[in-house]
């Protein structure tokens, strides 16, 4: 996967068809600019890639934080430029703050599912860059906090859009994004924004995830990729049109040999996953 490793992430594939991507910028995992370009375009390249990629794993290359948020010093040259009024100004600031909010949504614009395994300090981006990802694990030392509101502004890059979709207790949403205090695991699990609790920190939790990852990875690509896109749909459309689409695009689906393995595999009562072949085959 060196084609895909940049500067500030590294990834390798521990387990087969997963990959274990591991933010890692000096010191606290701070997003610059290049940063979050760099973070964006590696999840829109990851699904399009040639190899039989089928699950990733988001995590930190650190052992005691997974996200600082963004890099102060990038945010205070948001806007900056040669606009002397207010109103030109407020588009490049709105250009700016609309290229972060691409970065931040690229695991879910990714065609494959996306399990964020965090640990240690997670503030402000942090959260928003988890909240975009399908299934999200915490180390039980983890520590959290919606920090925006402490630096002065609304919290911009995705945590509030995601947090009213991806969580069920909104009065605790509220109650953290208004208070940015810190939150722990536990809470963070009672909240939804994390859907299991590893004992331990960095290590347990990823292990966790990648054990995730690999009974995934061991299911059909057509059905999985699949029920990521159709989710995604129903999350932001009626039950009616979902149901409509989901009937168009399994029109498609079951026409896949994926289907067929699955079915004898059941009925042989086979305790071996069928062997289904990648969802782009290398012509």
């Amino acid at each position: 996967m060196a084609s895909l490793e940049s500067k500030y992430i590294k990834i390798s594939s521990p387990v087969p068809h997963v990959l274990l991507l591991e933010l890692n910028r000096q010191p606290v995992n701070a997003f610059s600019t290049e940063f979050l370009k760099e973070y964006g375009c590696t999840f829109d390249a990851l699904s399009r890639h040639p190899d039989d990629i089928r699950v990733v794993v988001l995590s930190s290359a650190f052992p005691n934080v997974f996200s600082a948020g963004i890099d102060f010093q990038g945010l205070m040259k948001l806007g900056a430029g040669d606009a002397t009024d207010p109103a030109r100004r407020a588009f490049v600031i709105r250009d700016d703050i609309l290229d972060i909010q691409y970065a931040v949504a690229a695991p879910e614009r990714c065609s494959i599912p996306v399990i964020a395994a965090v640990h240690g300090i997670v503030i402000g981006l942090g959260i928003d860059i988890i909240s975009a990802c399908d299934v999200r694990y915490a180390a039980s030392d983890a520590k959290f906090s919606i920090k925006e509101v402490d630096v002065g502004l609304a919290a911009d890059a995705g945590t509030l859009a995601y947090l009213q979709k991806i969580t069920g207790n909104q009065s605790l949403a509220r109650e953290l994004a208004y208070t940015a205090r810190a939150f722990s695991s536990d809470e963070a699990e009672k909240l939804g924004l994390v859907s299991r609790v590893v004992e331990g920190g960095r290590d347990a939790v990823v292990a966790a995830a990648l054990q995730l990852a690999k009974d995934i990875a061991s299911k059909s690509p057509v059905a999985v990729t699949g029920t990521k896109h159709l989710l995604l749909h129903a999350r932001d459309h009626s039950v009616a049109e979902n149901l409509q689409y989901t009937a168009t695009w399994n029109s498609a689906a079951l026409q896949a040999t994926d289907l067929q393995q699955s079915v004898k595999a059941g009925m042989a009562k086979s305790k071996e996953s069928p062997k289904f072949l990648p969802l782009r085959p290398k012509l």
